[in-house]
């Protein structure tokens, strides 16, 4: 057979599809799926706001229970994220205890989960124990113990309604409790949840708590959500700043004055002896540093005030300077 010569745009055509298919493949590799059973209903804006008020609430639990099983207890917000009821009760343990709680005036229920792992260690606390002896078990709790963890649980939702209260006035009461996530039926299978999870530790244990919070409630909110956004950003008011200024007005800062003369060397300086003289080469007319927390801020004289050394201050010296 005779060699075939390709022409000029022979060549061309081959190297446009070369380039198309290296194009799709690039395109195909960078796509991602998208459920359209489950759309995302909650603007990043909004999960912002919400991540911002359960950190307001993780501090605020940590003091609570801190005052109520009278020991050192630390909280962490770890994540908040929007997931399928379905997706949520198979991040929960088995079995586990969660509460079904009313939120009115929202016609849906929100959930409160607890770790077994968590569980009994307050007990333990509830009961008399102490910090060094808590032991974490994975088993479902009896009535009794259910009973007595009701205060506990009780605790938590008053946080949690101060912490939405800058929100709206929702009043979280519990309806129920359930030991099988997998059991629970109040949500349909698809619906959008917001999850919250949070990290709590008593001495060396530690186990989580989760929030689900059905997105209709967010939905319903939202307006809420974009104002109390907006107005963290862009307005200070009066208030805030006498709050502020009301707490850092008792804030102790050192404030030093400082005579800077020439340096020496360590070496110069170890070779010092009794009666030895030392020249600072400072006039006794030339101004002097005053430093607060470290930081040039005036300049200023020495003097005596009531029979005792003090300096006056000249001038504030520009940090830019």
């Amino acid at each position: 057979m005779s060699a075939r010569v390709l022409s000029q745009n022979e060549i061309d055509n081959m190297f446009q599809q070369t380039s198309a298919n290296a194009r799709r493949t690039e395109l195909a590799r960078r796509a991602q799926p998208y459920n359209f059973r489950r759309p995302d209903r909650i603007a990043k804006d909004q999960l912002r706001s919400i991540y911002v008020l359960h950190e307001a609430f993780s501090r605020s639990l940590a003091s609570s229970l801190s005052a109520y099983l009278r020991a050192y207890v630390v909280v962490n917000l770890v994540s908040v994220e929007q997931l399928s009821f379905t997706e949520f009760q198979q991040v929960l343990p088995s079995p586990t205890v969660v509460a079904t709680v009313d939120a009115q005036p929202f016609d849906s229920n929100c959930l409160l989960e607890l770790n077994p792992t968590m569980i009994f260690p307050m007990l333990e606390m509830l009961l008399g124990g102490s910090v060094n002896t808590l032991t974490k078990m994975e088993r479902e709790v009896t009535e009794i113990e259910q009973s007595i963890l009701e205060s506990i649980f009780k605790l938590m939702l008053r946080d949690l309604k101060e912490a939405w209260k800058g929100i709206a006035a929702i009043d979280f009461q519990i309806a129920g409790y359930e030991t099988e996530p997998q059991l629970m039926q109040i949500l349909a299978p698809n619906e959008a949840i917001v999850a919250v999870s949070i990290e709590i530790r008593i001495g060396e244990v530690s186990g989580m708590m989760n929030i689900g919070i059905p997105s209709i409630i967010i939905k319903m909110l939202s307006h809420k959500f974009a104002d109390q956004w907006t107005i963290r950003k862009t307005e200070s008011t009066d208030e805030d700043t006498r709050r502020i200024y009301s707490r850092v007005r008792n804030s102790k800062v050192e404030l030093d004055s400082r005579l800077r003369g020439p340096n020496m060397l360590l070496s110069d300086m170890l070779k010092l002896k009794v009666g030895d003289v030392l020249t600072f080469d400072y006039p006794a007319t030339k101004p002097l540093s005053v430093e607060l927390n470290g930081k040039l801020k005036h300049r200023c004289h020495i003097v005596v005030s009531n029979k005792k050394r003090s300096v006056k201050i000249l001038e504030p010296v520009d940090p830019a300077a």
